[in-house]
Protein backbone atom coordinates (compact mmCIF):
# COMPACT_ATOMS: atom_id res chain seq x y z
CA UNK A 1 0.00 0.00 0.00
CA UNK A 2 2.82 2.39 0.95
CA UNK A 3 4.81 1.50 -2.56
CA UNK A 4 1.11 2.64 -4.25
CA UNK A 5 1.11 6.00 -2.03
CA UNK A 6 4.85 6.44 -3.31
CA UNK A 7 3.96 5.80 -7.26
CA UNK A 8 0.93 7.52 -7.01
CA UNK A 9 3.21 10.57 -5.94
CA UNK A 10 5.44 9.88 -8.72
CA UNK A 11 2.25 9.68 -10.97
CA UNK A 12 0.54 13.05 -10.09
CA UNK A 13 4.45 14.77 -10.26
CA UNK A 14 4.90 13.58 -13.57
CA UNK A 15 0.92 15.41 -14.74
CA UNK A 16 1.91 18.38 -12.93
CA UNK A 17 5.10 18.95 -14.57
CA UNK A 18 3.23 18.05 -18.48
CA UNK A 19 0.45 20.09 -17.49
CA UNK A 20 2.78 23.01 -16.43
CA UNK A 21 5.17 22.26 -19.46
CA UNK A 22 3.20 24.92 -21.72
CA UNK A 23 3.10 27.94 -19.18
CA UNK A 24 6.81 27.77 -17.45
CA UNK A 25 10.49 27.39 -19.37
CA UNK A 26 11.43 25.16 -16.39
CA UNK A 27 8.79 22.11 -16.77
CA UNK A 28 8.90 22.68 -20.30
CA UNK A 29 12.65 21.80 -20.46
CA UNK A 30 12.38 18.78 -18.27
CA UNK A 31 9.72 17.40 -20.84
CA UNK A 32 11.20 18.33 -23.90
CA UNK A 33 14.67 16.31 -22.07
CA UNK A 34 12.59 13.28 -21.14
CA UNK A 35 11.55 12.87 -24.58
CA UNK A 36 14.98 11.70 -25.94
CA UNK A 37 16.58 10.35 -23.00
CA UNK A 38 16.13 6.89 -24.54
CA UNK A 39 16.93 8.10 -28.22
CA UNK A 40 20.24 9.98 -26.51
CA UNK A 41 21.68 6.59 -25.01
CA UNK A 42 20.91 4.36 -27.41
CA UNK A 43 22.69 6.55 -30.03
CA UNK A 44 26.21 7.50 -27.70
CA UNK A 45 26.73 4.34 -25.85
CA UNK A 46 29.15 2.25 -27.12
CA UNK A 47 28.16 -1.46 -27.27
CA UNK A 48 30.75 -3.20 -25.18
CA UNK A 49 32.18 -0.22 -22.95
CA UNK A 50 31.33 -0.98 -19.35
CA UNK A 51 29.27 2.59 -17.97
CA UNK A 52 29.56 4.42 -14.25
CA UNK A 53 26.31 5.63 -13.47
CA UNK A 54 26.23 9.05 -11.72
CA UNK A 55 22.99 10.75 -10.62
CA UNK A 56 23.24 14.35 -9.76
CA UNK A 57 19.81 16.46 -8.23
CA UNK A 58 21.26 19.57 -9.69
CA UNK A 59 24.39 21.45 -9.48
CA UNK A 60 25.47 21.42 -6.48
CA UNK A 61 25.22 17.61 -6.08
CA UNK A 62 27.16 17.41 -9.38
CA UNK A 63 29.75 19.81 -8.06
CA UNK A 64 30.04 16.95 -5.21
CA UNK A 65 30.44 14.44 -7.69
CA UNK A 66 32.65 15.64 -10.09
CA UNK A 67 35.76 15.09 -7.96
CA UNK A 68 34.72 11.37 -7.99
CA UNK A 69 33.97 11.10 -11.82
CA UNK A 70 36.99 12.52 -12.67
CA UNK A 71 39.35 10.46 -10.47
CA UNK A 72 37.52 7.36 -11.49
CA UNK A 73 38.31 8.71 -15.64
CA UNK A 74 41.99 9.68 -14.33
CA UNK A 75 42.41 6.13 -12.37
CA UNK A 76 40.25 3.98 -14.45
CA UNK A 77 40.26 5.10 -17.97
CA UNK A 78 38.47 1.77 -19.41
CA UNK A 79 34.68 2.80 -17.81
CA UNK A 80 32.57 5.24 -19.14
CA UNK A 81 30.56 7.81 -17.63
CA UNK A 82 26.83 8.02 -17.98
CA UNK A 83 25.77 11.06 -15.70
CA UNK A 84 21.72 12.17 -15.28
CA UNK A 85 20.07 14.88 -13.81
CA UNK A 86 16.60 15.43 -12.55
CA UNK A 87 16.79 19.95 -12.86
CA UNK A 88 16.68 21.46 -15.31
CA UNK A 89 19.25 24.22 -14.20
CA UNK A 90 21.70 21.18 -13.62
CA UNK A 91 21.01 19.84 -16.97
CA UNK A 92 21.16 22.58 -19.15
CA UNK A 93 24.90 24.27 -17.52
CA UNK A 94 26.37 20.93 -17.51
CA UNK A 95 24.94 19.13 -20.82
CA UNK A 96 28.42 19.53 -22.57
CA UNK A 97 31.08 18.52 -19.27
CA UNK A 98 33.31 16.65 -20.93
CA UNK A 99 34.23 14.18 -17.54
CA UNK A 100 30.90 12.31 -18.48
CA UNK A 101 30.44 10.49 -21.75
CA UNK A 102 26.84 10.76 -21.83
CA UNK A 103 24.77 13.72 -19.89
CA UNK A 104 20.62 13.25 -20.01
CA UNK A 105 17.74 13.59 -17.72
CA UNK A 106 16.71 11.06 -15.41
CA UNK A 107 13.61 9.52 -16.51
CA UNK A 108 10.83 9.83 -13.66
CA UNK A 109 10.91 7.27 -10.97
CA UNK A 110 8.47 4.80 -12.46
CA UNK A 111 8.54 1.34 -12.75
CA UNK A 112 8.10 1.16 -16.28
CA UNK A 113 10.67 3.73 -17.41
CA UNK A 114 12.95 2.66 -14.75
CA UNK A 115 12.94 -0.82 -16.15
CA UNK A 116 13.48 1.08 -19.66
CA UNK A 117 15.98 2.58 -18.42
CA UNK A 118 18.28 0.45 -16.72
CA UNK A 119 17.77 -2.09 -19.66
CA UNK A 120 18.88 0.59 -22.16
CA UNK A 121 21.68 2.59 -19.78
CA UNK A 122 23.06 -1.57 -18.64
CA UNK A 123 25.18 0.48 -15.90
CA UNK A 124 27.79 -1.61 -14.23
CA UNK A 125 27.89 -0.12 -11.14
CA UNK A 126 25.78 3.61 -9.78
CA UNK A 127 26.62 6.24 -7.87
CA UNK A 128 23.46 8.67 -6.11
CA UNK A 129 25.09 11.97 -4.68
CA UNK A 130 23.69 13.72 -1.26
CA UNK A 131 20.02 13.85 -1.07
CA UNK A 132 18.54 11.34 -4.13
CA UNK A 133 16.79 8.39 -2.82
CA UNK A 134 14.47 7.48 -5.72
CA UNK A 135 12.78 4.03 -4.57
CA UNK A 136 11.97 2.54 -7.87
CA UNK A 137 15.28 3.06 -9.04
CA UNK A 138 17.23 1.84 -6.07
CA UNK A 139 15.14 -1.12 -5.81
CA UNK A 140 15.46 -2.18 -9.18
CA UNK A 141 19.36 -1.69 -8.90
CA UNK A 142 19.18 -4.21 -6.19
CA UNK A 143 16.76 -6.38 -7.55
CA UNK A 144 19.53 -6.51 -10.66
CA UNK A 145 22.38 -6.59 -8.07
CA UNK A 146 24.60 -3.83 -9.84
CA UNK A 147 26.07 -2.11 -7.07
CA UNK A 148 24.59 1.36 -5.92
CA UNK A 149 26.57 3.98 -3.45
CA UNK A 150 25.19 6.96 -1.76
CA UNK A 151 28.02 9.86 -1.56
CA UNK A 152 28.29 12.90 0.43
CA UNK A 153 24.46 11.73 1.76
CA UNK A 154 24.05 14.07 5.32
CA UNK A 155 21.12 12.87 7.86
CA UNK A 156 18.80 14.54 10.08
CA UNK A 157 16.70 13.31 12.98
CA UNK A 158 13.91 14.91 11.60
CA UNK A 159 14.19 13.34 8.00
CA UNK A 160 11.31 10.89 7.08
CA UNK A 161 13.68 8.04 7.54
CA UNK A 162 13.34 8.52 10.98
CA UNK A 163 9.69 9.13 11.49
CA UNK A 164 7.84 6.28 12.67
CA UNK A 165 5.02 6.37 9.47
CA UNK A 166 9.02 6.57 7.40
CA UNK A 167 8.72 2.57 6.69
CA UNK A 168 8.76 2.85 2.53
CA UNK A 169 11.75 5.04 3.06
CA UNK A 170 14.00 3.39 5.11
CA UNK A 171 13.88 0.37 3.15
CA UNK A 172 15.20 2.10 0.27
CA UNK A 173 17.95 3.06 2.03
CA UNK A 174 18.71 -0.92 2.29
CA UNK A 175 18.93 -0.74 -1.36
CA UNK A 176 22.55 0.85 -0.82
CA UNK A 177 25.59 -1.64 -1.43
CA UNK A 178 27.20 1.43 1.09
CA UNK A 179 26.22 4.86 2.21
CA UNK A 180 29.52 7.04 2.44
CA UNK A 181 27.50 9.61 5.25
CA UNK A 182 29.59 13.02 5.74
CA UNK A 183 29.98 13.17 9.59
CA UNK A 184 29.09 10.57 12.65
CA UNK A 185 25.56 12.02 13.65
CA UNK A 186 24.42 10.59 10.01
CA UNK A 187 25.98 7.15 10.68
CA UNK A 188 24.41 6.96 14.04
CA UNK A 189 20.98 8.17 13.30
CA UNK A 190 20.55 5.42 10.47
CA UNK A 191 22.33 2.73 12.77
CA UNK A 192 19.02 3.42 14.90
CA UNK A 193 16.85 2.12 12.08
CA UNK A 194 19.00 -0.63 11.08
CA UNK A 195 21.09 0.61 8.10
CA UNK A 196 24.84 -0.71 9.04
CA UNK A 197 26.51 -0.14 5.53
CA UNK A 198 27.99 3.26 6.57
CA UNK A 199 30.96 4.57 6.46
CA UNK A 200 31.82 8.33 7.60
CA UNK A 201 34.14 9.85 4.78
CA UNK A 202 32.84 13.49 4.81
CA UNK A 203 32.03 16.08 2.02
CA UNK A 204 33.30 15.24 -1.44
CA UNK A 205 33.02 19.09 -1.94
CA UNK A 206 35.69 19.64 0.16
CA UNK A 207 37.51 18.00 -3.05
CA UNK A 208 35.83 20.21 -5.26
CA UNK A 209 36.81 23.73 -3.79
CA UNK A 210 40.46 22.50 -3.53
CA UNK A 211 40.57 21.18 -7.61
CA UNK A 212 38.60 24.87 -8.36
CA UNK A 213 41.82 26.72 -6.27
CA UNK A 214 44.07 24.82 -8.40
CA UNK A 215 42.54 26.14 -11.35
CA UNK A 216 41.62 29.34 -10.83
CA UNK A 217 41.83 31.69 -13.05
CA UNK A 218 44.23 34.56 -13.23
CA UNK A 219 42.09 37.78 -13.60
CA UNK A 220 44.30 41.02 -14.87
CA UNK A 221 41.77 43.23 -14.83
CA UNK A 222 40.49 42.06 -11.14
CA UNK A 223 44.24 42.56 -10.05
CA UNK A 224 45.33 45.46 -11.70
CA UNK A 225 41.89 47.05 -9.76
CA UNK A 226 42.82 45.55 -6.78
CA UNK A 227 46.18 47.08 -6.44
CA UNK A 228 47.41 47.13 -2.93
CA UNK A 229 43.87 47.93 -1.58
CA UNK A 230 42.33 45.49 0.90
CA UNK A 231 39.68 44.38 -0.73
CA UNK A 232 36.18 43.12 0.28
CA UNK A 233 34.64 40.17 -2.63
CA UNK A 234 30.96 40.08 -1.86
CA UNK A 235 29.71 36.82 -3.53
CA UNK A 236 25.89 35.44 -4.65
CA UNK A 237 24.51 38.62 -2.79
CA UNK A 238 21.24 39.79 -2.76
CA UNK A 239 19.32 42.99 -2.31
CA UNK A 240 19.31 42.73 1.59
CA UNK A 241 23.23 41.66 1.78
CA UNK A 242 24.06 44.80 -0.53
CA UNK A 243 22.53 47.41 1.69
CA UNK A 244 24.56 46.35 4.80
CA UNK A 245 27.97 45.90 2.93
CA UNK A 246 27.44 48.94 0.43
CA UNK A 247 26.50 51.08 3.19
CA UNK A 248 30.11 50.18 5.01
CA UNK A 249 31.85 50.51 2.09
CA UNK A 250 30.41 54.17 1.25
CA UNK A 251 32.01 55.06 4.45
CA UNK A 252 35.51 53.86 4.25
CA UNK A 253 37.49 55.02 1.73
CA UNK A 254 40.38 52.72 2.78
CA UNK A 255 39.17 49.90 1.35
CA UNK A 256 37.52 48.31 -2.38
CA UNK A 257 34.64 46.36 -3.04
CA UNK A 258 33.74 43.22 -5.76
CA UNK A 259 30.36 42.42 -5.58
CA UNK A 260 29.22 39.24 -7.38
CA UNK A 261 25.48 39.94 -7.07
CA UNK A 262 23.60 36.54 -7.40
CA UNK A 263 21.06 37.56 -9.77
CA UNK A 264 22.58 39.35 -12.69
CA UNK A 265 20.17 41.39 -14.03
CA UNK A 266 19.70 44.68 -15.46
CA UNK A 267 16.81 45.94 -12.54
CA UNK A 268 19.42 44.39 -9.78
CA UNK A 269 22.69 45.70 -11.18
CA UNK A 270 20.70 49.43 -11.55
CA UNK A 271 19.19 48.97 -7.83
CA UNK A 272 23.35 47.90 -6.87
CA UNK A 273 24.58 50.89 -8.47
CA UNK A 274 21.75 53.42 -7.21
CA UNK A 275 23.49 52.55 -3.29
CA UNK A 276 27.04 52.92 -4.42
CA UNK A 277 28.10 56.37 -4.15
CA UNK A 278 31.83 55.73 -4.76
CA UNK A 279 33.59 55.43 -8.36
CA UNK A 280 32.38 51.97 -9.78
CA UNK A 281 32.65 50.38 -13.14
CA UNK A 282 30.82 47.38 -14.94
CA UNK A 283 33.33 44.19 -15.11
CA UNK A 284 32.32 44.10 -18.88
CA UNK A 285 32.64 48.27 -19.41
CA UNK A 286 36.72 47.73 -17.78
CA UNK A 287 39.79 47.77 -19.36
CA UNK A 288 42.94 48.02 -18.52
CA UNK A 289 42.74 51.94 -18.96
CA UNK A 290 39.95 52.22 -16.31
CA UNK A 291 39.60 49.46 -13.93
CA UNK A 292 42.25 51.35 -11.51
CA UNK A 293 40.38 54.30 -11.03
CA UNK A 294 37.36 53.15 -9.89
CA UNK A 295 36.77 51.60 -5.76
CA UNK A 296 33.68 49.61 -7.01
CA UNK A 297 34.11 46.54 -9.31
CA UNK A 298 30.80 45.04 -10.23
CA UNK A 299 30.66 41.52 -11.70
CA UNK A 300 28.10 41.59 -14.73
CA UNK A 301 28.67 37.80 -15.93
CA UNK A 302 29.04 34.29 -14.57
CA UNK A 303 32.16 32.16 -14.11
CA UNK A 304 34.43 34.05 -12.57
CA UNK A 305 33.37 34.28 -8.52
CA UNK A 306 35.21 31.41 -7.32
CA UNK A 307 38.48 32.60 -8.96
CA UNK A 308 37.86 35.88 -7.83
CA UNK A 309 37.55 35.19 -4.05
CA UNK A 310 41.68 34.80 -4.34
CA UNK A 311 41.82 38.32 -4.74
CA UNK A 312 39.97 39.32 -1.51
CA UNK A 313 41.30 39.82 2.17
CA UNK A 314 37.34 39.61 3.49
CA UNK A 315 34.43 37.04 1.74
CA UNK A 316 30.78 37.85 2.24
CA UNK A 317 28.94 35.47 1.40
CA UNK A 318 25.49 36.35 0.31
CA UNK A 319 21.65 34.77 0.95
CA UNK A 320 22.16 34.45 4.60
CA UNK A 321 19.11 37.60 5.05
CA UNK A 322 16.91 35.20 2.34
CA UNK A 323 16.16 31.37 2.21
CA UNK A 324 20.02 30.29 3.05
CA UNK A 325 23.86 31.54 2.47
CA UNK A 326 25.31 30.04 -0.96
CA UNK A 327 28.77 28.56 -1.33
CA UNK A 328 31.11 29.38 1.69
CA UNK A 329 33.79 26.78 0.66
CA UNK A 330 34.58 28.45 -2.14
CA UNK A 331 36.06 31.94 -0.50
CA UNK A 332 37.34 29.79 2.51
CA UNK A 333 39.55 28.17 0.06
CA UNK A 334 41.66 30.70 -0.31
CA UNK A 335 42.51 31.44 3.39
CA UNK A 336 40.57 34.46 4.02
CA UNK A 337 37.75 34.56 6.57
CA UNK A 338 33.93 34.68 5.56
CA UNK A 339 30.75 36.36 6.89
CA UNK A 340 27.41 35.58 6.59
CA UNK A 341 23.68 36.24 7.67
CA UNK A 342 21.59 34.83 10.04
CA UNK A 343 19.85 31.90 7.98
CA UNK A 344 23.26 29.52 8.08
CA UNK A 345 21.87 26.61 10.18
CA UNK A 346 21.55 24.23 7.52
CA UNK A 347 24.80 24.47 6.22
CA UNK A 348 27.05 21.91 8.45
CA UNK A 349 29.57 23.70 6.77
CA UNK A 350 29.32 26.99 8.02
CA UNK A 351 28.55 25.62 11.21
CA UNK A 352 32.05 24.04 11.80
CA UNK A 353 33.77 27.62 9.77
CA UNK A 354 31.99 29.44 12.59
CA UNK A 355 33.35 26.82 15.50
CA UNK A 356 36.67 26.84 13.66
CA UNK A 357 37.05 30.76 14.21
CA UNK A 358 37.33 31.13 10.42
CA UNK A 359 33.63 32.09 9.61
CA UNK A 360 31.34 35.20 11.29
CA UNK A 361 27.46 35.35 11.10
CA UNK A 362 26.14 39.00 11.11
CA UNK A 363 22.47 40.02 12.48
CA UNK A 364 22.22 43.21 11.38
CA UNK A 365 24.38 46.61 10.77
CA UNK A 366 25.61 47.38 13.53
CA UNK A 367 27.09 43.58 14.04
CA UNK A 368 28.95 43.68 10.68
CA UNK A 369 30.09 47.00 10.92
CA UNK A 370 31.90 46.01 14.40
CA UNK A 371 33.33 42.79 12.90
CA UNK A 372 34.93 44.91 9.76
CA UNK A 373 36.31 47.10 11.83
CA UNK A 374 37.88 44.29 13.81
CA UNK A 375 39.12 42.77 11.01
CA UNK A 376 40.80 46.06 9.25
CA UNK A 377 42.72 47.45 11.88
CA UNK A 378 43.68 44.30 13.63
CA UNK A 379 46.07 42.64 10.80
CA UNK A 380 46.53 39.97 13.41
CA UNK A 381 43.00 39.15 13.38
CA UNK A 382 42.45 38.97 10.13
CA UNK A 383 45.33 36.86 9.61
CA UNK A 384 44.81 34.50 11.71
CA UNK A 385 40.82 34.06 10.72
CA UNK A 386 41.69 33.50 7.40
CA UNK A 387 44.48 30.75 8.32
CA UNK A 388 41.39 28.87 10.33
CA UNK A 389 39.44 28.83 7.33
CA UNK A 390 41.73 27.76 4.94
CA UNK A 391 42.62 25.66 7.61
CA UNK A 392 39.44 23.85 7.62
CA UNK A 393 38.88 23.26 4.41
CA UNK A 394 42.36 21.75 3.56
CA UNK A 395 41.75 19.42 6.41
CA UNK A 396 38.72 17.83 5.64
CA UNK A 397 39.49 17.24 2.28
CA UNK A 398 40.20 13.20 1.20
CA UNK A 399 36.79 12.01 0.68
CA UNK A 400 36.79 11.13 -2.76
CA UNK A 401 39.90 8.88 -2.21
CA UNK A 402 38.40 7.67 0.88
CA UNK A 403 35.15 6.46 -1.05
CA UNK A 404 37.48 5.18 -4.35
CA UNK A 405 39.59 2.91 -1.96
CA UNK A 406 36.46 0.97 -0.60
CA UNK A 407 34.70 0.51 -4.29
CA UNK A 408 35.93 -2.13 -6.48
CA UNK A 409 36.86 -1.83 -9.50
Amino acid sequence: MKDFFYNLGIVLYDFGVHFLAPFSSKPRKMMKGHWVVYRLIRQQREKNAEYIWFHAASLGEFEQGRPLMEKIREQHPHYKILLTFFSPSGYTVRKDYKGADIVCYLPFDKPRNVKKFLDVARPCMAFFIKYEFWKNYLDELNKRRIPVYSVSSIFRKDQIFFKWYGGTYRNVLKDFDHLFVQNEASKRFLSKIGVTKVTVVGDTRFDRVMQIREAAKILPLVEKFKGESLTLVAGSSWGPDEDLFIEYFNNHPDMKLIIAPHVINENHLVEIIDKIKRPYIRYSKADETNVGDVDCLIIDCFGLLSSIYRYGEIAYIGGGFGVGIHNTLEAAVYGVPVIFGPNYHKFMEAIQLIEAKGAFSIKNQEELYTLLDKLISDKEFLETTGQNAGHYVTSNAGATDKVLGMINF
